[in-house]
């Protein structure tokens, strides 16, 4: 009790320090929230508090991970994510790392939590799980470790390690980001897309914000629940986008250990002895709330796991530094490109591919990524031995030794989670031979990638219009490239199958487009989700045999629930929120992307995929044109008028004008106020 009484008091004394009056939430017609206040820590706290009112739910929950909580709200599958966070030693890190934050930073996350906290204070009946407020610095910075671990792929490896079947492919669904500059557009302008692929809800959703203080922090954009910068669009003089990359930035060492009744290791001569702590996880099992204590164990590479085939030890970047949403903070605040680069040297963001344009007609892409420097020696493609000082990194490469283009001749850049080797014209083109092969760099194209080199062929030049064509494509390519080879589906004679005789010809004519009135994309989209059902992603050529049981299951399944095979793309999957079912366009890794899971009565329903989308015009000596929509609504409440007023604007491609202009912000004001 006196130390929960401690914490209130310091988080009043936060309280007290913001001149809370000074801060204006101004919401437009669909509510997004423009914050102005004097100070940057201020309009953190404003970003705080208006991202509470329109969704403390979903936020609590990242708050509720890095506090080793979320087992209290979720049960056994949060008491998982607790687990990762204590082994991951997330609040120590936080804890030691301290120091390594900026003063300036560290007041902006001050004031972030300080509007936390008073929202949580004033309407602690939205509270999920009683006293997890107030919260503390050291939280909310083990949040954000444990959220960029994760980004890196650490629970996928983990889940990897202890099913004994030991993988460093990270699942990537997809993202988009591309730029031109004037040697591309018609006008002279500056192109950028910024549209990256995300759940449509929960902790790694968008939520669109404008935060704008007196202090030059002026940026229009895309953050996730827990966020106290933006972290993808646009400020008056540049912008980004993001998309996940898979180079290599996690190990994984097997560890010699000394027999089969200690807990020593082998390193170099030596035998040391791993660190075991217990690990007090709190379970809601039914209506009640059971401690739990599970070891957790740390080696010097890091963290331990014991399974049924050995000691492996899981070593990443992400893990060992708390500068991350530092450097996005940075980045927000770049004036220029000289800027902005002495941003992404920090490298503590520890992935990401990064598109980047401006009004100086800059376009630049690096695939950023805090990747160790490693003994060549050694296969870090998979298992590595956990014995030797000579396989234990400690350093990272700087952001120069990373594939990166700065303002090509071909005047575009692009990334749609491909290689970075392949991301302007084929002449400018990087080599993979020319970095360090350990940084293990994707090599592959995917539809998005082939398609957009298939579109961009076309133009000498491209003028808005053109532009938003390609980022709203939602074509197929001539070929498949999807990690399972369907390609053997156009090879088929439909004649030798009379039974499927019409779907096979429906298949093999169709344009390969995915838009809402398109018949034969129905029964693709059916077809390509009993394929990934069937064969999980792995990199299986399809047979004919293959294909034509995946086409029988694929007729059965529309007849079933439909009467028919020839049913609009449209009919068959929606948007959905609430009571609330429209139409939805694209299919897995069109340009236009939409992944679905099912719904009811046969319908797919949108779970991932296009989600916030944000164009932006950079021209010389003028604020940027700013264009964005996302998939549902400002608001997550289903009483609020802003809960679904997009849906409609989204499945139609179109989008809504947005503007850095306090004057034009003001001047579509719908609300204005101060928070509490």
């Amino acid at each position: 009790m006196k130390f929960a009484f401690i914490l209130t008091f310091l988080s009043f004394q936060v309280f007290s320090q913001i001149q809370v009056s000074e801060i204006k939430i101004v919401r437009d017609s669909y509510g997004v929230p423009h914050i102005y206040a004097p100070t940057d820590a201020q309009v953190a706290y404003g970003l705080a508090w208006a991202h509470s009112e329109d969704d403390f739910k979903t936020l609590q929950l990242t708050l509720l991970a890095g506090q080793g909580n979320l087992g209290k709200l979720k049960g056994k599958d949060g008491a998982a994510v607790d687990y990762v966070g204590a082994l991951l030693r997330a609040k120590q890190t936080a804890k030691e790392k301290l120091n390594t934050l900026s003063p300036d930073f560290l007041k902006v996350i001050e004031g972030y939590i300080a509007g936390i906290n008073k929202y949580a204070l004033t309407h602690s009946e939205e509270v999920l799980v009683k006293n997890t407020f107030p919260m503390s610095l050291n939280d909310y910075l083990a949040s954000n470790i444990l959220s960029l671990s994760v980004f890196s792929g650490f629970d996928k490896v983990l889940k990897s390690v202890i099913s004994g079947k030991i993988n460093k492919e990270v699942d990537v669904k997809g993202s988009n980001a591309f730029a031109f500059n004037s040697n591309k557009t018609t006008d002279g302008a500056t192109y950028l897309n910024v549209n990256s692929h995300q759940p449509l809800e929960g902790p790694l959703a968008w939520y669109e914000a404008h935060v704008h203080s007196e202090q030059g922090w002026n940026m229009i954009g895309g953050l996730f629940p827990g966020g106290c910068v933006i972290f993808v669009g646009a400020n008056e003089y540049l912008g980004w986008g993001h998309t996940v990359n898979n180079q290599d930035k996690i190990d994984v060492f097997k560890l010699e250990m000394k027999d089969g009744k200690t807990d020593e290791y082998k390193f170099d001569d030596k035998w040391l002895k791993l660190e075991k702590t217990k690990v007090k996880l709190k379970v809601k099992i039914g209506g009640a709330v059971i401690p739990i204590s599970k070891a957790a164990y740390w080696s010097i590479y890091g963290p331990t796991i014991k399974t049924k085939t050995g000691m492996y030890a899981i070593r990443l970047g992400a893990s060992q530094d708390i500068r991350g949403v530092e450097q996005w903070y940075r980045m927000n605040k770049s004036r220029n490109f000289s800027e902005f680069r002495k941003a992404m040297e920090m490298v503590a963001i520890p992935g990401f591919n990064t598109i980047y344009a401006d009004r100086a007609d800059t376009i630049y892409y690096v695939s950023n990524g805090k990747i160790p420097f490693r003994d060549p020696s050694y296969d870090w493609s998979g298992v590595v031995p956990g014995n030797t000082s000579k396989t234990l990194w400690t350093t990272f490469h700087p952001l120069k030794d990373l594939p990166q283009y700065l303002n090509p001749e071909a005047g575009y850049v692009y990334n749609t989670n491909n290689t970075p080797y392949r991301a302007t014209n084929p002449a400018e083109n990087l080599r993979a031979a020319d970095f360090d092969k350990t940084m293990g760099y994707e090599t592959l194209s995917n539809n998005r990638s082939i398609r957009f080199e298939e579109l961009i062929v076309k133009y000498d030049k491209i003028n808005w219009e053109d532009f938003k064509t390609i980022k709203y494509d939602g074509q197929y390519p001539e070929k498949f490239h999807f990690p399972i080879n369907i390609n053997a589906i156009s090879k088929i004679k439909p004649a030798d199958y009379p039974q499927l005789k019409t779907e096979l010809e429906m298949m093999q004519n169709w344009n390969r487009k995915t838009d809402l009135e398109n018949i034969a994309a129905g029964l693709f989209s059916t077809f390509i989700y009993v394929v990934g059902e069937k064969y999980k992603n792995t990199e299986k050529v399809m047979n004919e045999a293959d294909c034509i049981a995946a086409v029988e299951a694929s007729k059965a399944f529309m007849v079933k629930h439909f009467g028919s095979t020839a049913v609009p793309l449209g009919t068959v999957q929606k948007l959905v929120r609430g009571s609330k079912e429209i139409a939805l366009p694209g299919m897995p890794d069109v340009l236009a992307a939409m992944y679905t899971i099912p719904h009811t009565n046969g319908l797919r329903k949108g779970y991932a995929g296009e989600s916030y989308i944000q164009l932006v015009r950079f021209s010389k000596d003028k604020l940027p044109e700013i264009e964005s929509v996302i998939n549902y609504g400002a608001s997550n409440h289903p009483d609020s008028p802003h809960y679904a007023d997009q849906m409609e604007m989204f499945t139609h491609q179109k989008t809504k004008k947005m503007s850095l202009s306090k004057e034009e912000v003001m001047k579509d004001a719908k609300r204005i106020y101060s928070p509490e």
